[in-house]
């Protein structure tokens, strides 16, 4: 497909482009990403939309951003949808990032927008519309990289591993069925004798809420007693090593999840999380800023380099003080 630069924005990059900086205008980022008060998630990911701003304004220093998030713990995309039609509708983007939910809930608002002459990048997990770049790890080669990751430590660790689970707060979505499948599919081939106790299709849902998840993980321990390793696909996993713990299961129940938390570190520290798989939430949120004023300055457009950054035990000690110093409690 093809795209044009709207011409009230080709207009306003001429002001700017004049040696006459009285005739600068904004230009009008929007950052929209799904809860502004979901755990972990949110706080994460407003401060590497904070952080983005400066960095965007170093490469065009015209730019100014607008971050919008629905105020639900629940992702609402439709939610979202609006209050991006309110702001696009009253002429106030001229450049637009998206943290989407699902492969296809944002197509049509993308491919409207981006019809519209206003250039869009996404970020979050994988999507079906025509932006101009999808920032973000593609989800069955992320469960395929996790399953390597608790092969080679049940190959160094000597622990007789062959019983596995799969959950998430919400096992439905097309991440998180993509983690749980290529889980699966990789332990499958790489552990011999392995096996699941369920699988994509009725994978354990937990919730996001922390008491909810950590009494789902309590009452599956207790009704599955042959499981060893429990793969959480979101925030839950630091909930599942606290159920473990105690369940007085330790040393033989282990757990692994995305993302980071001061539990999930915890937990990898104590040797009761085998992995934490930190999705780099910060560098999601700050990816539009820099790939808008990449683009609107330079003709540039920023390709997809988003990658897992795994937390183990060998690089656990790092990794809490990077997330320490993001979450502003060191």
């Amino acid at each position: 497909s093809t795209f044009e630069l709207a011409q009230r924005i080709k207009d306003k990059l001429a002001l700017n482009s004049d040696a006459d900086p009285a005739n600068d205008v904004p230009i009008q980022y929007v950052f929209s990403y799904g809860s502004a008060s979901i755990p972990l998630f949110s706080p994460q990911y407003q401060r590497g939309y904070e952080r983005s701003i400066g960095e965007a304004q170093a490469i065009m220093p015209q730019i100014s951003g607008t971050p919008i998030a629905p105020a639900s713990q629940l992702q609402d995309p439709n939610l979202q949808i609006a209050q991006i039609s309110a702001l696009w509708e009253a002429g106030l983007i001229d450049c637009l990032s998206i943290q989407t939910t699902g492969a296809n809930a944002f197509t049509k608002i993308v491919g409207d927008v981006m019809a519209s002459g206003i250039p869009v990048f996404t970020v979050g997990v994988e999507s079906n519309g025509n932006e101009l770049t999808n920032f973000t790890q593609i989800s069955y080669k992320e469960g395929r990289q996790a399953a390597q990751i608790v092969a080679d430590w049940i190959a160094s660790s000597g622990n007789a591993v062959t019983r596995f689970a799969v959950s998430g707060g919400d096992p439905t979505q097309n991440w998180a069925q993509g983690r749980m499948q290529g889980f699966i599919d990789g332990i499958t081939e790489l552990v011999p004798g392995a096996t699941f106790a369920n699988d994509a299709t009725s994978a354990l849902a937990t919730s996001y809420d922390p008491a909810a998840t950590y009494d789902a993980y309590k009452a599956f321990l207790l009704g599955n007693p042959d499981v060893q390793v429990i793969e959480n696909v979101d925030i839950g996993a630091e909930h599942a090593t606290r159920a473990i713990k105690d369940s007085e299961l330790a040393g033989k129940v282990w757990s692994l999840g995305w993302n980071v938390s001061k539990g999930q570190l915890d937990g990898v520290e104590e040797g009761v999380q085998i992995v934490a798989l930190d999705q780099r939430w910060g560098d999601q949120a700050a990816f539009g800023a820099g790939a808008c004023a990449d683009f609107l300055q330079n003709g540039v457009i920023r390709p997809n380099t988003q990658e897992l950054l795994p937390v183990t035990a060998e690089n656990v000690a790092e990794a809490r003080a990077d997330f320490e110093s993001i979450m502003g409690t060191n």
